[in-house]
């Protein structure tokens, strides 16, 4: 199957903005597994273009405008995924996850299987 890359973003220091980050550390503390990298990835940074490129299966967890009730969660899957971050207008984060996943399609490393698991938040 190959390994899967679960990266948690976000600032910890900001609300709920951490709330990726917080979810991949319960997820890694209640499910040690061997076939799943868990990567805190805070508020992102280019280093991470090579994480992406090594992994065939990548699931991103992060705080999401969804425009729901603060707590609620999605999964875009694919296509969803890019087409969710695509409408994103700005973020917080200095490098941007749609910003590392075009580094991925220009270098032809895209995970093809890859999923964002977005969690409203109350605040930020």
């Amino acid at each position: 199957m190959g390994q899967i890359l679960l990266l948690g973003v976000g600032n910890t220091l900001l609300a709920d903005e951490g709330a990726g980050v917080h979810a991949l550390q319960l997820l890694q503390a209640t499910h040690p597994t061997t076939n799943v990298c868990f990567i805190d990835g805070g508020t992102l940074s280019f280093s991470l273009a090579q994480w992406i490129a090594d992994c065939p299966h990548l699931i991103v967890l992060d705080a999401a405008q969804l425009k729901q009730p603060a707590g609620t969660v999605k999964t875009f899957v694919g296509q969803a995924m890019d087409r969710f971050l695509g409408q994103v207008k700005r973020s917080v984060h200095e490098v941007s996850l749609l910003d590392l996943l075009d580094i991925a399609r220009l270098t032809d490393t895209l995970p093809q299987q890859r999923a964002l698991i977005g969690i409203q938040p109350e605040k930020i």
